[in-house]
């Protein structure tokens, strides 16, 4: 509890000399507790996810996040792909899991697992994607008591991630380039001769999109249209919902897809938006509760240290929702 509030009132970086000089203990007492893996910051965050989040629609958004980081000493130091510099810097990256309400606009955390380098992976005999994959597939108990549906960005929307998180009973909603090939599903039907009747009736021209195969839903801005489409990356058929921002102009537009075909569209396109509230759970834990500020080189302490600094904005949040 000590440590949790002085991740949230520490002025500055919050390491184990701040600490010992603002809290109740020493800093070796706190040096000695950051090396504890008993403690189950998942359930922690759970409950305060289950008190906060009240929404309908609830979902699992992941999103990686990057962490400036140097010395020889520091666990998994490598070069890792930074979205705010645009560039592969060195340093640490983190691999976030948290909870997205659809209807209200939130998000809180449940967690963060550091990402191996390259050389680590290697050993592992894995690639990024596949590493990120089979981390939601060990959490898939968990996750799944609290939402089927995985939230990822463009970056995810690979056959090696999507594939495998289905067959363990995932849904995944994310976002294609805007030159995906997809193709409309035939309108053959079977003439009872041999062979399997065509599957595709031709490549979908997102500039000159065929309405008559499209349903469209109300948004704000833009026109949005649904459709069921075969994906040639995915190697699937998904439900697509592609987004025009000008009405009229029909030479920009912007592709979603969810792996549901429940799903409606506006719910596919509204998930994916509201993903982007995980950006702000990094942001806050990186501005105002010490998410850079460990200095330990043991991995142990590191893991705990930018669970705490999650768990203390959580706890933020849904104390300001009970006030």
């Amino acid at each position: 509890m000590d440590t949790l509030k002085l991740f949230m009132a520490i002025p500055g970086k919050v390491n184990f000399l701040q600490m010992g000089r603002y809290g109740e203990f020493s800093e070796q007492t706190y040096r000695n507790n950051f090396a504890n893996e008993t403690f189950d910051w998942f359930s922690f965050n759970e409950h305060l996810v289950r008190k906060a989040l009240t929404g309908n629609l609830l979902a699992i958004a992941v999103d990686p996040s990057f962490l400036p980081k140097s010395g020889k000493k520091t666990p998994w130091i490598g070069k890792f792909w930074s979205g705010v510099a645009g560039e592969m810097k060195r340093g640490q990256e983190i691999f976030g899991v948290g909870v997205i309400d659809v209807d209200n606009h939130d998000c809180m955390t449940l967690g963060a697992i550091q990402t191996p380098d390259a050389k680590s992976l290697d050993g592992m005999d894995y690639n990024l994607v596949e590493w990120y994959c089979q981390n939601l597939i060990i959490l898939k108990e968990r996750l799944q008591k609290i939402s089927r549906l995985i939230v990822a960005d463009a970056f995810f929307s690979k056959e090696t991630f999507v594939s495998p998180l289905l067959r363990e009973g995932f849904h995944v909603i994310s976002r294609l380039r805007n030159d995906a090939v997809l193709f409309y599903p035939t309108l053959q039907k079977p003439t009872g001769k041999r062979g399997h009747p065509k599957w595709y009736d031709g490549r979908v021209d997102f500039s000159n999109l065929d309405i008559s195969r499209c349903e469209e839903a109300e948004v704000d801005k833009g026109r949005l249209f649904g459709l069921k489409a075969y994906s040639k990356s995915l190697k699937r058929f998904i439900k697509v919902a592609v987004w025009y921002p000008d009405e009229e102009d029909r030479t920009k537009w912007q592709i979603y897809f969810g792996t549901d075909d429940a799903m409606s569209v506006k719910d596919v396109i509204n998930c994916y938006r509201t993903r982007f509230r995980l950006e702000f759970c990094f942001r806050d834990g990186k501005h105002y509760a010490g998410l850079n500020g460990c200095q330990s080189t043991d991995l142990r302490k590191l893991e705990f240290h930018r669970n705490a600094s999650f768990a203390s904005v959580n706890i933020a949040k849904a104390a300001c929702k009970e006030l």
